[in-house]
This record gives structure tokens, C-alpha cells and sequence, in this order.
């Protein structure tokens, strides 16, 4: 397969599909970028964000990473967040992980995986502070997805502790921080029910002032 030639074949058509289905569709977001949401998501390719929500280009403002986290050193990730928070002004910050992420298997075992081993230290942490309760469960699959749950749960807290996010409560501005976890088996989202919409759930130490 010529690779170059076969996607720009393959955008054409989509481009062509979507003039059809909508002939104002690309007018509409050459004029504007307005979305409400802004997805961090894991890098793996089988978890599209616009596909998996149903949203469509222009309506999720997308982050990706390894292990979809929220790491306070990462200035590319947190970047991301002022300019969503700030110039887009989305109201839900949807922090979305998934089972049988390559990720979190990988910070369960103990092998050198090189440079990418900086990176899992972050998941390790979230392991280690979790660790009886993983180990308490029976079969690799059920710890690996449970980790990728608490993975989840910890990446929205850590989201709630940036300066960007207090500020924009302390300002008054309707922000949502939500936690879920994708199923590739099914295809389904599942809530983990952690939303955050105040500085109320954060503790003190973390708090900007």
C-alpha cells in the first residue's frame, strides 16, 4: 500500500462524506473553536475521544498521553488545561481512562522499560499507595483494570490541584471535573463517579490560597 496516497484518499472521502451529510459543517469550524469539554484521554489508538463520546470535530478540545494523567511537572498537559480552562473556557474536564491499558500493566511489573520508566513511576506511585487492595484481587485482569480505575481517580485529583482549575472556581466559573473509564470490550463508558466542581473537595495542603 502507497501509505501517503491512501490517506489522503481516505481523508477526501470523509471530507466529501461530511459536505454532503452537512454542507456548512467546515464553515462552522473554520469560524470558531467553542468546545464545552476538554478530554484527557490515553495515546492508545483504539480510544478515540470524539468517536467513543459521539461528539463531533469542534465539540471536545482532546489531551493524550500515555496512561491518560495529570502529571504537575508536565508542562505540555498543563498547557493544555490553562488554555481550555482560560481561553475556551470549557465547562467539563473529562479525565478517561480504560481497561487493560498497556500503561498501567506496564507500571505493575517490575522490568526496566527505559526512558518511559520516568513516566510509569507516576502510575507505580498509585499502586503502591493502593497496594493491598490490589493484591487482595483475584487474577491479573481484575488488578490491572482495577488500577486502571484508581489510576483514574487519582489523575482528577490531581487535576483539581492545579493553580488553573482553583482559580477558575474562585472566579465563579462553572467547571466540572469528571472521572471515567472506558470498556474496549463493549465499547461502553462507565462513570467512577468522582466529579469535582469546587474547591470545597480539595484539601487544604493542596489548595492555591
Amino acid at each position: 500500500m502507497d501509505f501517503p496516497n491512501e490517506m489522503m484518499r481516505r481523508n477526501r472521502a470523509w471530507a466529501e462524506r461530511m459536505r454532503e451529510e452537512d454542507p456548512g459543517f467546515f464553515d462552522r469550524l473554520a469560524a470558531q473553536q467553542a468546545p464545552e469539554v476538554l478530554w484527557i484521554g490515553c495515546s492508545d489508538s483504539r480510544v478515540s475521544a470524539d468517536q467513543i463520546s459521539g461528539l463531533m470535530p469542534g465539540e471536545v478540545f482532546v489531551h493524550r498521553n500515555i496512561a491518560n494523567l495529570v502529571i504537575h511537572t508536565d508542562m505540555n498537559c498543563q498547557s493544555v488545561i490553562q488554555f481550555a480552562v482560560e481561553a475556551l473556557r470549557v465547562k467539563h474536564i473529562i479525565v478517561c481512562g480504560h481497561y487493560g491499558c498497556g500503561g498501567i500493566k506496564a507500571a505493575m511489573e517490575s522490568r526496566d522499560y527505559g526512558l518511559l520508566q520516568n513516566w510509569l513511576r507516576n502510575i507505580k506511585d498509585v499502586c503502591s499507595h493502593h497496594e493491598a487492595e490490589i493484591e487482595g484481587l483475584s487474577g491479573e485482569q481484575a488488578r490491572v483494570d482495577r488500577l486502571c480505575e484508581l489510576n483514574v481517580q487519582a489523575q482528577v485529583r490531581n487535576l483539581a490541584h492545579t493553580a488553573t482549575v482553583q482559580n477558575a472556581w474562585a472566579a465563579g466559573q462553572a467547571l466540572h471535573i469528571h472521572g471515567w473509564i472506558y470498556s474496549i470490550r463493549d465499547g461502553l463508558l462507565h462513570d467512577l463517579e468522582v466529579d469535582l466542581s469546587d474547591v470545597a473537595h480539595v484539601p487544604a495542603i493542596y489548595r492555591t490560597a
